[in-house]
């Protein structure tokens, strides 16, 4: 679904950690927020992100 150099690449918005696939969504391995991803595209938004 989502390719491993696009993962490597991305951080999380909120606190500029590094993120992780998890269950369908991009997980951040620090605060643990959730970020959606829809029609394939990653939606790094806080707003969109749901607490982990």
């Amino acid at each position: 679904m989502i390719d491993k150099e696009l993962l490597d690449i991305l951080a999380c918005p909120a606190c500029k950690a590094g993120v992780k696939l998890e269950n369908e969504k991009i997980v951040c391995i620090k605060c643990n927020k959730r970020y959606p991803i829809k029609n394939g595209i990653p939606i790094m938004l806080i707003d969109e992100a749901e607490e982990g």
